[in-house]
């Protein structure tokens, strides 16, 4: 495993992270999925212990994955381990059925207690706005409470999720006046629109975290045009069946590329992504030992001209599909 310092600060984290979406369970708001589907505990407890095995030291959750079961699991494993860097992220309420953005001062120094409190932790190393809005920022109020936050000892470091389909708005905001220290970001295969900000992200001393980074499994390989998702799976929606054909057949030249590098489709995505620099750590969504064994497997470097085929391919193929996306 290798490691690298996150931005300016003093956080050194594995290249490849732990992302806990999936093992918070199969959480509902109304109809709507939240989650990944069914989980075992048990199954997810060994999942995050054989990832710190395996070298992963960073560990990524929310206090909205599983309404906090991600978070107690997370803190049932390493507790207030200094081994482990933890990140969570804050601002989604569920009121009435309803998903609510609330990013109000109150909201998230209250939120950041109940999280400590489920994480078992004296402090939080890297706290998150989960996708606020520029709108957010400039009412001032959630950047008050982390920097209060981070004077009173209970986080060490902050930054935001991006917004998946234009990150740039917020990460542009807060680089223009100093503010955070990192920022989350969608970069795949598919959506590569983050690309064009990682390089100015990287230079201003931010970390960069990669999310989704397999496309909701899409870049594993392992789906077929005949994969369906149960109702509590998110992707029940964002997946349906004619969309997901047009992804898999829109995917045949980046596994032609591949093949050349004599590795599975998984190692590939995730090769794609940290051959582009400033990247600090990458977090697919891990809910088993041997999807912690199948991420952690030695990247490749691809060829400048290869890695230049697939961002061609992504203006000429993969960004309208991803204007499809829900």
């Amino acid at each position: 495993m290798n490691y690298k310092k996150f931005g300016n600060t003093d956080l050194v984290v594995s290249e490849i992270g732990f992302g806990a979406w999936g093992i918070g369970g199969p959480a509902m708001v109304g109809d709507t999925a939240i989650g990944w589907g069914d989980v075992d505990d048990n199954t997810s407890t060994k999942a995050l212990q054989k990832s710190f095995d395996l070298g992963i030291n960073f560990f990524d959750t929310a206090d909205f994955y599983g309404f906090g079961h991600s978070e107690e699991l997370i803190g049932k494993v390493f507790g207030n381990s200094n081994d482990v860097v933890i990140a969570t992220k804050v601002g989604h309420r569920v009121e009435n059925k309803t998903i609510i953005l609330d990013y109000s001062k109150k909201h998230i120094l209250n939120s950041c207690n109940d999280s400590l409190k489920r994480l078992k932790r004296n402090k939080i190393d890297y706290y998150q706005l989960h996708s606020a809005k520029l709108e957010h920022l400039k009412n001032g109020e959630c950047i008050q409470a982390m920097e209060q936050l981070k004077k009173e000892g209970k986080i060490l470091h902050w930054g935001i999720s991006l917004n998946t389909f234009d990150p740039y708005p917020e990460a542009e905001y807060l680089m223009e006046r100093n503010l955070a220290d990192g920022f989350q970001l969608v970069l795949n295969i598919i959506n590569q629109r983050a690309l064009k900000l990682i390089s100015n992200v990287y230079k201003a001393g931010y970390g960069i975290i990669a999310r989704i980074p397999l496309q909701f499994g899409l870049l594993t390989g392992k789906f077929t045009k005949e994969t369906r998702f149960n109702k509590n799976d998110h992707r029940y929606f964002r997946l349906e069946p004619n969309f997901l054909s047009e992804l898999i057949d829109s995917l045949e030249d980046v596994w032609q590329i591949s093949e050349k590098y004599n590795v599975d489709k998984s190692t590939f995505a995730l090769s794609f992504i940290l051959n582009h620099t400033g990247v600090s750590t990458v977090i697919p969504g891990i809910k088993t030992s041997e999807q912690a064994e199948k991420n952690t497997k030695s990247l490749v470097k691809i060829s400048d001209e290869d890695l230049n085929s697939i961002h061609q391919l992504f203006e000429k193929k993969f960004d309208s599909l991803v204007n499809k996306m829900k």
